[in-house]
C-alpha cells in the first residue's frame, strides 16, 4: 500500500519537477532559436554557385566548395586517427590496468589536455607538426593537432560507457571460455557503443567549429584540391576558418551566416548518419 504524501511534500515534488521541465524547455528553445536564426539569415543567400565553386578575385565569385572538402578531409583524417587511440586508451584504463598510480596519472593527463585552450594547441601544432616535422601548413598538420584536442573527449566518454557495462557480462563471457580480448571485443565494446557514438559526435562538433588552431596549422587557402591524398599535404581553410576570414577580415556577415547554415546542415547530417550506423550495428549484433 502506497504511503500518502503530505501536502508540503507533494508541493515540493511538483515545484522540483516543474523546475526540471522548465530548464529542459529553456535549453531546447535556445537551441531551436539559434538554429532558426542562423537558417533565417543564411539559407536565403545560399545558391548552387555558392556551394559548387571556389572563391576567385578575378571572376568576382564567392564559393565555398574547397572549404567544404577541406572540412570533410579534416573530419575524416582526425577521426580515423583518434578513434583507435582513444578507444584503446579507454579500454586499457578500464579493463587492463592494475596500477592505480598509472591510471590516476593517465586520467590527470587527459583532464589537463581537455582544459588547454585551442590557441595553445594551434601554437604547439605549428611548432611540432608544421616546423619540426616539416609538414608545413597542411590538412594533415591540422588533423593531427585536432587529434590532440579531441582525444580527451573520446577517452572520457568511452571510459564512462565502459563503466556502465555490468561485471556480470564479463564474468558470464569468461565462464563460457572466452578470452579477455574476445570478451572486450564481442561483449563490452558493443554494449558501450552509445558512449563511443556520443563521444564521436561531440568530437565532430568540435572539429567543425574549430578555427583558432587550424589557422596556425591548416592555413586559410581556398584552392580546390579534389584528391584526398594530395589535399593532406596542401594548405586549406575549413568552413569555420572561412567564416572567420569573411566576417572578421572582410565584414561579409551575409556570407558568414551562409557558411554557418552550411556548417549546421553538415553537423546534422553527420549526427543523423552516426545514429543510423549505431542502430544498424546494434541490430546486427
Amino acid at each position: 500500500m502506497k504511503q500518502k504524501l503530505s501536502t508540503r511534500r507533494r508541493m515540493y515534488d511538483f515545484a522540483l519537477e516543474s523546475t526540471i521541465y522548465l530548464c529542459a524547455s529553456i535549453t531546447a528553445m535556445l537551441l531551436i532559436l539559434l538554429i532558426l536564426y542562423i537558417f533565417y539569415r543564411g539559407l536565403g543567400t545560399i545558391t548552387w554557385e555558392f556551394l559548387t565553386t571556389s572563391r576567385s578575385a578575378l571572376k568576382g565569385t564567392i564559393g565555398i566548395f574547397p572549404n567544404i572538402l577541406f572540412t570533410l578531409y579534416i573530419i575524416f583524417t582526425s577521426m580515423i586517427i583518434v578513434l583507435p587511440i582513444g578507444i584503446g586508451a579507454a579500454v586499457y584504463l578500464n579493463e587492463y590496468t592494475t596500477s592505480k598510480g598509472l591510471a590516476r596519472a593517465t586520467e590527470f593527463a587527459i583532464e589537463t589536455l581537455a582544459g588547454i585552450p585551442s590557441i595553445i594547441y594551434g601554437l604547439a601544432g605549428y611548432l611540432i607538426f608544421c616546423q619540426k616535422m616539416g609538414m608545413g601548413t597542411s590538412i594533415l598538420a591540422g588533423a593531427l593537432t585536432l587529434v590532440l584536442m579531441i582525444l580527451p573527449t573520446i577517452v572520457r566518454t568511452t571510459q564512462e560507457a565502459l563503466k556502465t557495462v555490468p561485471d556480470s557480462y564479463r564474468e558470464a563471457s569468461v565462464a563460457l571460455g572466452s578470452t579477455k580480448w574476445h570478451t572486450i571485443r564481442t561483449v563490452i565494446l558493443p554494449c558501450s557503443l552509445d558512449g563511443v557514438v556520443g563521444g564521436s559526435i561531440l568530437s565532430v562538433g568540435r572539429i567543425v567549429g574549430e578555427s583558432a588552431a587550424l589557422i596556425f596549422t591548416a592555413g586559410t587557402a581556398y584552392s580546390l584540391v579534389s584528391h584526398y591524398f594530395d589535399a593532406l599535404g596542401t594548405s586549406g581553410g575549413t568552413l569555420s576558418v572561412a567564416l572567420y576570414v569573411y566576417v572578421a577580415e572582410h565584414g561579409r556577415f551575409d556570407v558568414g551566416f551562409s557558411i554557418a547554415a552550411v556548417l549546421m546542415i553538415i553537423v546534422l547530417i553527420i549526427n543523423i548518419n552516426a545514429r543510423v550506423i549505431k542502430k544498424s550495428i546494434s541490430h546486427n549484433r
